[in-house]
C-alpha cells in the first residue's frame, strides 16, 4: 500500500506488524498478544490522524494512487451490468470521459463521470481525468438520452480540470461546459452528482448540476486548486497549504456554505483503505435519493434544481 507523508506513523507501525508475522510464521512463536496490540495501535492512530486532517492533507486523501476510480464503483454498484456508450457524434471518443447504461437493483440508471487511469499508460489515454470539449458534449448526449427515456442520471466528478490545451479551446472548451451547465439546470430527470475525488473548477461543474451533489469525505471542490491558487497569488507553489485553507474546499465548508446536500462518510483512513464498504455506502446513498427524487413531480424537481443554483452566493444586506 500507498502512504502519504503525514500517515507516516501509520507505515512505520505496518511495518512492525508484518515483522511480527514473519516471525509467527518462522519460529512458530505465539506472537498474538503482540500482533493484536499493533493493530490496536494502527486504528487509534488512524483516528486520530483521520480526525484531524487539515484541508490540503483532505486534497492528498482525494489524490491517493489506491483510491478507486469511477470504472471501480460502476463495476460494483451496477454488479456487472454497465454497457459503456461512445462517442460525441461530432468528434471523436473522449477517453478521459465515460457513461452508459447500468442496473442498481433492477433500477435502469445512466451513468457519466471522468476516469483518470489505474497506470501511467491509462492515465496518458485518460489524459489524467481532463475531458476535452467533446467529452462533455459526449455527456450531453448520454443524458439527455436518459432524458427520452425517463431515466434517472448519476454523475461520478473525479477530474482535475478540463483539458486546457489550445486544442480545447479551439474547439468550443468554454461553450461545451456553459451548455452542459444550461441543460442539466432544465433535465425532467432526476439527477444525482457525487465527487468520488477532486473537483476542481469548470471541469467538474460540467458533469456537476443536479438535484442532489454529494461529496465524499476526503475529497475537495473549488474553482481552482491549492497549487494553481498559490501560482496565481504568491507566484509558487510554497504556499499551497495556505491556499487550501483559504479556498475552503472540504465537505464540511462545502455543506456550510450550502454549495452541496450533504456528505458520504468514507471507511477510516480513506476510501482506498476498504474500497467494498465505500461501493456498499455509495450504492446505498444512490437509492436512497433516487427513490425520493422519483416521488416528486419532475416540474416541481426542475424548479427546486433552478432555484438552488441561483441562491448560492447571493447576499442580502439588511439596511
Amino acid at each position: 500500500m500507498n502512504y502519504l507523508d503525514f500517515e507516516k506513523p501509520i507505515a512505520e507501525l505496518y511495518e512492525q506488524l508484518e515483522k511480527m508475522n514473519q516471525v509467527a510464521e518462522k519460529s512458530g512463536i505465539d506472537v498474538s498478544k503482540t500482533i493484536a496490540d499493533i493493530e490496536d495501535k494502527i486504528k487509534s492512530t488512524r483516528e486520530e490522524i483521520y480526525g484531524n486532517l487539515t484541508p490540503w492533507q483532505r486534497v492528498q486523501v482525494s489524490r491517493h494512487p489506491d483510491r478507486p476510480y469511477t470504472l471501480a464503483y460502476l463495476e460494483y454498484v451496477t454488479g456487472g451490468t454497465f454497457v459503456e456508450l461512445h462517442g460525441d457524434r461530432t468528434v471523436r471518443d473522449d477517453k478521459a470521459m465515460i457513461g452508459g447504461w447500468g442496473s442498481v437493483d433492477g433500477k435502469t440508471v445512466m451513468f457519466v463521470g471522468q476516469q483518470k487511469g489505474i497506470t501511467t499508460k491509462m492515465r496518458q489515454i485518460r489524459n489524467f481525468g481532463m475531458a476535452n470539449p467533446e467529452g462533455y458534449r459526449k455527456a450531453l448526449r448520454l443524458m439527455k438520452l436518459a432524458e427520452k427515456f425517463n431515466k434517472p442520471i448519476v454523475t461520478f466528478i473525479d477530474t482535475p480540470g478540463a483539458f486546457p490545451g489550445i486544442e480545447a479551446e479551439e474547439r468550443g472548451q468554454g461553450e461545451a461546459i456553459a451548455r452542459n451547465l444550461l441543460e442539466m439546470a432544465q433535465l425532467k430527470v432526476p439527477v444525482i452528482c457525487i465527487i468520488i475525488g477532486e473537483g476542481a473548477s469548470g471541469g467538474a461543474l460540467g458533469i456537476g448540476i443536479g438535484d442532489k451533489v454529494l461529496m465524499l469525505e476526503n475529497t475537495w471542490y473549488s474553482v481552482i486548486s491549492p497549487e494553481s491558487c498559490s501560482s496565481i497569488l504568491w507566484r509558487n507553489w510554497n504556499n499551497k497549504e495556505r491556499a487550501a485553507e483559504a479556498l475552503k474546499l472540504t465537505p464540511k465548508d462545502m455543506l456550510e456554505n450550502k454549495l452541496i446536500d450533504g456528505i458520504i462518510l468514507e471507511p477510516l483512513g480513506g476510501a482506498h483503505t476498504n474500497q467494498e464498504e465505500i461501493f456498499k455506502t455509495v450504492k446505498a446513498e444512490i437509492l436512497t435519493h433516487i427513490n425520493a427524487l422519483e416521488k416528486i413531480n419532475p416540474k416541481e424537481r426542475v424548479d427546486q434544481r433552478i432555484e438552488k443554483f441561483c441562491s448560492m452566493g447571493v447576499v442580502i444586506e439588511e439596511q
